[in-house]
């Protein structure tokens, strides 16, 4: 239920709750003004000194000196990156525009769809005075009027703010009665110059010089050089030498916290040619939360935006006061309210408080031209009031209750409400709400107070729109050509193990160890007790090349170790360990017979549970007897004499290694590498074993050592450096690196391992293992002491050796021929081939499946029917196809504390639910696709699993933060994901990622790949519109705006970029999810019992109740309908809320109290989600050639005309084959039971 309609005009339903209930989408306001006087909640003068204090010492000893890495090279978003397209159309209306009004002519200004419009007053014309491919928003005056300031990611595509002359709205017009000689010659070669861009021809001078005055950003020039950090929000300073803009920094989340900066407006081009990155001035910085130290300082997400003058030397700010952990949270209270104002003294460092956030929060200050009155924005009930506060008095005036819901509850880079502005008489507010601006009259009362005056009116305005924007990216994957393939190739490996010499390794390949001689490409199977079984953590054994030690897993008896001898295919079991998950079986360099092993025992995991044998966790040491014969070897080797050495080692990753025989242990960690002494007098008074550290990282995700070197893993490359001297954290920064130290790989890489005898250094990257000889770094030593950015890349890449890794696995996820054939007769077929209901539905129909694949479908009088199937009769009921979630997100078989090859819950409660495919936005490149090849292979049962690999994040996250500040960047972070898909790799996501520039890079580099970009919405509207203008195939998550209006959703609809919503997860207001969970009583449901940990279940039981105003779900919903109806694709997606499988149909049920009808929110669970990812081809409809993936409704159910239904299904094939979808019995091609699954129930 939203609020976008104001007070004066009438309203209609947008939106159906329910079936039987019709909510009201926009309210009423009542008339009126209604004054509230607490000055003890709202204007609070007493400061806090300390903690002023506090706040400036942890800003002014913090230093912004880690990112970016590396400064960006030279792009231009206009001109580097392709935009071939035209639209061109009328709009009446706009979404979240931001406006001024000039201070003299009280002309408008405002900002639609990325582009600055002006128009007079007594005028209806919009006037383009800023156009082209940045987005420019955020126009605002100078003091006297004559400069425009505003926010632009004009050239290198990162937000900065820049200033152009103001010369009045006529004669800056782009669209001029009669132009100038000069403009009227760059206007007729603009064809042609655009035409060369799009060719990817480079841009002349005079092309560029024609362009930019087409444009109207021939005088513009920016005042602020930020090339990581986003800027946003200028505000004059009083006298017009300086704004004050918002600067966004983000930490190990990419969710950006606010500080008010100060920045110069330069009055000469040399002085502007010259502005330093980061230049600025602070003036507010973030509250450290009790106990955060400075180091701590940019992981707080919560700081000081909106931030506007109050005279020469104070400013006035808005802030989040709720989120005071320093985390930032979502699905907040906005009626209890989030955001306060504050006053700062710039002077004195005084701060004050002058409106709380209880009730309805205050947020986007504005302050008249006498600077008696602050106006803001607050939520009132089921309604947005436009707020007056005298300043003087302290006295409050809600003088409008019209606007549309502010955004207080998320992230809002965008301003929680748009700029308005007071006319300059102050004697009105010009103020964007419902798509219209508004003029709202104000008057004076009898103590001198600014109030409400006559009835608001809207200002109608028309604007021409012409964006130019790129061709959709979204190749087409032939998934069908992947997985039917008898045999399908696997593209990722880990668990790399290497013997003493170097000459052989070992790998886990998707359950099955293999050893690779790097002498040849042949490779052996490792010799095992149950080859149907998964097994994981290979490890060489110590001076016999000829043993390999691995761990067996069973999803009720957990891990066991096995000892495999190579040269009689002999394996042999170790026996004496309880009930448990181990991990990292190693064997000490001895000789002999007599061994010690090291080994890691450790709890639960989303997967394997945390009811049974969760306890004594820890690395512990024993002792194992090797038989002399293993082909007179019998039983089992017991473990004897076992010890706990540490309770604190309990999580990956994790190499262990014996040194002295086996009188010390080396442990190398993510961020670290200690040795742990084992002898007797290693250990202190408490039995406790002493440590010593040999290295760390500081930004690392492996850490490896040898006698001379350390090896880490560092924003995703792989670097090496000598011990020797070693003091600090190894470090790759530029300028600041560790010395000596060099980059080995050209792409990246994991699971990085010396040889044994340290002369080697391995590592994995997809298919190909690669190596270097340690000893011939110092033929590089020249090209990397000389190299302070890449660290002899360039030198070093030539002493790699590279072997491809050829292993192959059975397919077994699809049907085989040999399986025969399914057939379903006396059915309602709803086939989505058509996209259109009528054409869509067959009515006594017959499929026909085989191989995994549909090879017929029709009416029952028009397909033969196999004399040998198996045949279904469906009663008559509906048949769909099965379901793709486009945004599924679930914890991998790798996100525990080890990876274990486990049967996952996860995938059956999906399976059970009707989804039969998932599409995860933010998996793992190597994790993800081996968990996918589990699934191919049939050693886990699955949905059909994709994924983008691991996000490419704007975040400082170790492993997940990329800059891609050229080209080669932006080719290797794709490589890094294709590498481990191979084909079936065809999406990555950008996540925030700051730079325009670095996302077209990407995009480019994608095309060459066959990838395309699935984005993270982020809650940042203008960023969201560069990601439809750029050509990304989605936009993850709803555009953060709930209700778009006609700019947008012809925008958004036209360009071909999908929309995947994620109702449940909403921006804008409380989460979706919460509806669900008061609807229904979920811990008690029986089949989500079956499928689901029942701990989970009981945590959703107790709910609070959220009005339905709360929701703004249902405008989003309102919006996607609309965005449908022109033409555009809407995708479900479920983001793994729990519990995962029914919340993907509480998300269809959102999906259709917009207006979507039953069948087209079926369209979106199939056609239209499989087409903006790319595998229409292959799944989405019931097509012959496509996947037999499919539902069967009980009969009697009608999901075409009540999308309620959609829970009941009775049958559910994925790639052919048949469970029953109350229990997951298999029903076909084999009739059986669901295994036991990993217990994950105390009851």
């Amino acid at each position: 239920m939203g609020n976008d309609a104001p007070a004066t005009i009438p309203t209609r339903p947008a939106l159906r709750a329910s079936r039987k209930r019709n909510v009201a989408v926009l309210a009423l306001a009542a008339a009126g003004t209604y004054l509230l006087l607490r000055p003890q909640l709202l204007w609070q003068r007493a400061a806090t000194p300390s903690a002023a204090s506090a706040l400036h010492e942890a800003a002014d000893d913090w230093h912004d000196d880690v990112w970016p890495f590396r400064q960006p090279t030279p792009w231009d978003i206009s001109t580097d990156f392709p935009h071939p397209r035209k639209l061109s159309y009328k709009v009446s209306e706009s979404t979240w525009s931001n406006l001024d009004v000039h201070p003299v002519s009280g002309e408008i200004v405002l900002d639609i769809l990325g582009d600055l419009y002006c128009f007079a007053p007594g005028s209806s014309q919009a006037h383009p005075i800023l156009r082209g491919v940045p987005q420019d928003t955020e126009p605002t005056f100078s003091p006297s009027g004559d400069l425009l300031a505003f926010r632009s990611d004009a050239v290198l595509g990162i937000d900065n703010i820049w200033v152009m002359p103001w010369s009045g709205c006529t004669s800056m017009s782009l669209s001029p009665p009669v132009p100038s000689s000069e403009f009227a010659e760059a206007m007729t070669l603009a064809e042609a110059d655009e035409g060369q861009l799009a060719r990817g021809v480079k841009e002349t001078r005079a092309a560029t010089e024609r362009r930019l005055l087409r444009e109207g950003r021939a005088q513009a020039y920016r005042v602020t050089n930020e090339t990581f950090r986003f800027v946003s929000h200028p505000e004059w300073h009083p006298d017009g030498n300086s704004v004050v803009a918002t600067k966004w920094y983000t930490g190990s989340r990419s969710l950006g916290a606010g500080e008010p900066w100060q920045y110069d407006v330069p009055s000469s081009s040399a002085k502007r040619s010259h502005i330093k990155p980061g230049s600025g001035k602070r003036l507010v910085g973030r509250t450290l939360p009790p106990g955060w130290s400075v180091e701590n300082y940019n992981e707080q997400q919560i700081g000081a935006e909106q931030t506007i003058w109050a005279g020469k030397d104070a400013i006035i700010y808005a802030k989040n006061v709720i989120d005071t952990a320093g985390t930032f949270q979502y699905s907040k209270d906005v009626h209890a309210g989030i955001y306060a104002l504050f006053h700062k003294n710039l002077t004195s460092s005084r701060t004050t408080q002058l409106v709380g956030s209880y009730p309805g929060s205050a947020s986007r200050p504005t302050l008249s031209r006498d600077e008696k009155t602050l106006a803001f924005v607050r939520r009132v009930r089921d309604k947005e009031a436009l707020v007056l506060l005298d300043i003087a008095s302290g006295t409050q005036s809600q003088i409008w209750y019209g606007l549309t819901y502010d955004l207080t509850t998320i992230y809002a880079p965008m301003g929680t409400y748009p700029a308005f502005a007071f006319t300059p008489s102050d004697d009105a507010i010009v103020i964007w709400a419902a798509g219209k601006l508004w003029h709202v009259p104000l008057t004076v009362n009898n103590l001198g107070q600014k109030i409400g005056g006559a009835e608001p009116r809207s200002i109608p305005f028309t604007a021409q729109i012409e964006k130019r924007i790129a061709d959709t990216l979204r190749p087409e994957t032939d998934l069908v050509k992947i997985e039917t393939a008898e045999r399908q190739r696997l593209y990722a490996f880990s668990e790399l193990d290497v013997n003493h010499d170097g000459d052989a390794v070992l790998l886990n390949a998707a359950g099955v160890t293999y050893l690779q001689r790097l002498s040849s490409p042949e490779l052996v199977t490792v010799p095992v007790l149950h080859p149907g079984a998964s097994y994981y953590s290979p490890i060489f054994v110590p001076h016999r090349n000829d043993l390999v030690i691995h761990a067996r897993w069973h999803d009720t008896a957990f891990s066991t170790f096995e000892l495999a001898h190579l040269p009689s295919s002999t394996p042999v079991e170790l026996s004496g360990l309880p009930l448990g998950r181990y991990y990292g079986p190693t064997l000490c360099q001895c000789n002999g017979a007599s061994r010690r092993i090291a080994f890691v025992r450790f709890g639960g995991s989303d997967q394997t549970g945390s009811i049974i044998a969760t306890g004594g966790t820890g690395l512990y040491v024993g002792d194992v007897q090797i038989p002399e014969d293993f082909s007179a070897a019998s039983g089992n080797i017991e473990i004897r004499n076992i010890q706990l050495v540490s309770a604190d080692i309990v999580s990956g990753p994790l190499k262990l290694q014996f040194l002295d025989g086996a009188k010390r242990l080396l442990v190398q960690r993510d961020s670290e590498a200690f040795i742990i002494d084992l002898t007797s007098s290693g250990r202190d008074a408490f039995g406790g074993y002493a440590q010593t550290a040999i290295a760390s990282a500081r930004m690392s995700n492996e850490v490896v050592v040898s006698k001379t070197h350390v090896a880490f893993l560092e924003q995703n490359h792989v670097y090496i450096a000598p011990l020797a001297g070693l003091k600090d954290a190894v470090w790759a920064k530029p300028g600041r690196a560790t010395h000596g130290v060099a980059r080995l790989s050209l792409d990246g890489g994991h699971d990085i391992k010396f040889s044994g005898d340290g002369k080697r250094l391995f590592w994995l990257l997809g298919r190909y293992l690669h190596s270097i000889e340690v000893g011939k770094l110092g033929q590089c030593s020249k090209t990397i002491k000389a190299d302070a950015e890449t660290f002899g890349i360039d030198c070093t890449k030539d002493l790699l050796d590279v072997q491809e890794i050829d292993i192959t696995f059975e397919t077994k996820a699809a049907t085989s021929e040999s399986d025969g054939t399914f057939v379903i007769r006396n059915a309602t077929l709803l086939t989505m081939a058509t996209g259109e209901l009528k054409s869509d539905i067959i009515r006594d129909g017959v499929l026909v499946a085989r191989g995994g694949l549909i090879q017929a479908v029709g009416r029952e009088s028009e397909v033969d029917i196999p004399e040998d199937a198996t045949i279904l009769d469906a009663e008559g009921g509906i048949v769909t196809p099965g379901f793709i979630d486009v945004h599924a997100h679930w914890n991998g078989h790798f996100t525990g504390p080890f990876p274990l090859p486990a049967r996952d819950w996860q995938h059956i409660a999906f399976l059970a639910y009707g989804i039969t495919t998932l599409h995860n936005p933010s998996f793992e490149n190597s994790g993800g696709y081996i968990e996918r090849a589990l699934a191919e292979s049939g050693r886990i049962i699955a949905p059909r699993i994709l994924h983008t690999g691991r996000v490419i994040y704007g975040g400082d996250g170790n492993g997940y933060h990329h800059e891609v500040v050229d080209f080669d960047q932006a080719r290797e972070a794709l490589t890094r994901i294709k590498a481990e898909g191979g084909p079936a790799s065809f999406s990555y996501k950008n996540y925030q990622l700051p730079t325009r520039s670095a996302r077209q890079r990407l995009l480019l580099a994608a095309k060459n790949m066959s990838m395309m970009s699935v984005p993270e919405g982020g809650m940042n509207f203008h960023w969201d519109l560069t990601y439809i203008a750029d050509g990304m195939a989605t936009v993850e998550h709803n555009i953060p705006i709930p209700v778009l209006h006609e700019d947008v959703l012809i925008f958004f609809a036209k360009s071909g970029t999908g929309a995947t919503p994620t109702h449940i997860v909403d921006y804008g207001g409380a989460w979706g999810q919460e509806l669900l969970w008061q609807s229904r009583n979920v811990a008690n449901d029986e089949k989500l019992r079956r499928f689901i940990p029942h701990e989970m279940l009981q945590a959703l039981q107790e709910t609070s109740y959220r009005p339905l105003d709360s929701y703004q779900l249902f405008n989003v919903s309102a919006s996607v309908a609309q965005f449908v109806h022109k033409g555009g694709l809407a995708n479900l997606g479920a983001h793994g809320q729990p519990p995962v499988g029914l919340m993907y149909h509480a998300e269809a049920s959102f999906f259709a109290a917009g207006g979507l009808t039953p069948y087209e929110v079926l369209r979106a669970a199939t056609r239209d989600g499989a087409k903006s990812i790319g595998i229409f081809n292959s799944v989405g409809s019931l097509s012959v050639g496509k996947f037999a993936d499919f539902l069967v409704y009980k009969p009697g159910t009608s999901v075409i005309d009540e999308i309620s239904d959609s829970t009941e299904i009775k049958y559910v094939a994925r790639s052919g084959r048949i469970w029953e979808a109350e229990t997951m019995d298999e029903f076909w091609p084999q009739k059986q039971k669901l295994a036991p699954m990993p217990p994950v129930n105390a009851d």
